[in-house]
């Protein structure tokens, strides 16, 4: 293991990284690696012969070697080009890089196979978090695997396919009539009530090192050339983060073939959108949005916790946030999915909506290359077996008692 120590990405101060560590002042801690010894320690050409999976680099990953790895066989994704999106998008040098084949249907598989191996790792038995839908189902197929219990938290509204993929594995699972910031509050209170470890989004530092992959994974895909442009659906934030701080670490390394980073494209709803509402504004931080409604469920997230971090991803790549018309994602899902014979979510929908108005604003040229990310199958986000949660008023006392009894 590579790994030098934890950082607050909010002002630098450093923690042991042999310890389970949180937050710092209620913001995210970065993984510091020893990038000078791992580049003495392995070269890009030596992956070609490991397998083609996220464990592939585990030089780059926070692991320690005698550590049990939690995995159901992340095995790298498919990137596929395509130009039947030309018409649609006016732009013709498209990539996809498609995340449904993952073990649970959506990107969350890479962070939640990085942050339950490292939970268990450190002998967790309890993890609690709130979720959109896809976080919480790969949060219980993963802790059911390191034999961990888990209490998951979701908006009433969320798709039934997650409720019921997240009852399946075996989670203690509630409706809550309020948004994934509500359940949010509840995830920490479990923490001091029921004696469980908080597995929200960037609570911990090992979830955005399993999300940087997706980065690690696409740079060898591109031969070592990053894309120009990267647009990625919004939310918690994460990937962006997690590949942002892919590239960086790959150019430090000396990997590249090329000095040039892509810009980064945050994309989000009208219906949901503060990190595009603060980096208009120029700030550094974005305040909480009232009201949040999109059919993206992913990212419907009213305040992230790292906020700041996409914030700064942006601006130093030199890229955008762009809120797209909400009306309009379930038409783009339907057009993207029939041009490109993907099951397209409506996160990645949004995506093709923003390349559409990014193209219109010339803001994207002829010549640059695009990447998409499908962050999650599109048949998830269907209603399906129908099943019956309890459910969790935030406005009466809550019971923690029946809580503690499912888990």
């Amino acid at each position: 293991m590579f790994v030098t120590e934890l950082e607050s990405a909010l002002d630098g101060t450093k923690f042991r990284a042999n310890e389970l560590q949180t937050t710092h002042q209620d913001r995210p801690l970065w993984v510091r690696y020893d990038l000078e010894k791992i580049a003495s320690a392995v070269t890009k050409d030596d992956l070609l012969d490991r397998p083609a999976d996220i464990w592939r680099w585990r030089e780059l990953l926070p692991v320690p070697k005698n550590a049990r790895i939690i995995t159901l066989n992340e095995r790298s994704t498919r990137l596929i080009k395509t130009e039947s999106l030309k018409k649609q998008t006016g732009h013709r040098n498209i990539w996809i890089k498609d995340e449904s084949t993952l073990p649970t249907g959506s990107f969350k598989s890479r962070g939640m196979a990085m942050a339950i191996t490292m939970a268990a790792h450190f002998g967790v038995k309890r993890i609690a978090l709130p979720t959109a839908g896809n976080a919480g189902g790969a949060a219980a197929a993963y802790a059911q695997q390191a034999n961990i219990r888990c209490l998951v938290f979701m908006p009433e509204d969320t798709p039934t396919a997650n409720q019921y993929e997240i009852q399946l594995y075996g989670a203690s699972a509630f409706l809550v009539n309020g948004l994934i910031n509500d359940c949010g509050k509840l995830a920490d209170v479990a923490k001091e009530k029921l004696n469980c470890f908080d597995l929200s989004t960037l609570k911990e530092p090992y979830r955005i090192e399993g999300k940087k992959t997706m980065g690690l994974e696409l740079a060898q895909q591109f031969d070592w050339k990053l894309p120009d442009v990267i647009l990625y659906p919004t939310g918690g934030g994460t990937g962006l983060i997690g590949m942002w701080k892919a590239f960086k670490e790959l150019r430090e390394l000396g990997w590249l073939e090329s000095d040039i980073m892509p810009r980064m494209v945050a994309v989000q709803s009208d219906g949901c959108c503060p990190i595009v509402d603060a980096f208009k504004s120029g700030e550094r931080f974005a305040q909480p949005f009232q009201n949040a409604k999109t059919i993206a469920w992913g990212i419907r997230v009213p305040a992230a916790i790292g906020d700041f971090m996409i914030l700064d991803a942006l601006k130093e790549s030199n890229g955008t946030a762009i809120a797209v018309d909400e009306q309009m994602i379930d038409d783009w899902t339907k057009i993207s999915a029939e041009k490109t014979g993907l099951s397209i979510c409506p996160e990645t929908a949004a995506c093709v909506g923003a390349l559409e108005h990014l193209k219109s604003e010339n803001w994207i040229q002829p010549h640059d290359r695009i990447l998409i990310f499908n962050t999650a199958s599109g048949q998830k986000y269907k209603d399906s077996k129908k099943v019956e949660l309890p459910k969790i008023n935030i406005n009466k006392e809550i019971n923690w008692e029946m809580i503690e009894a499912s888990l």
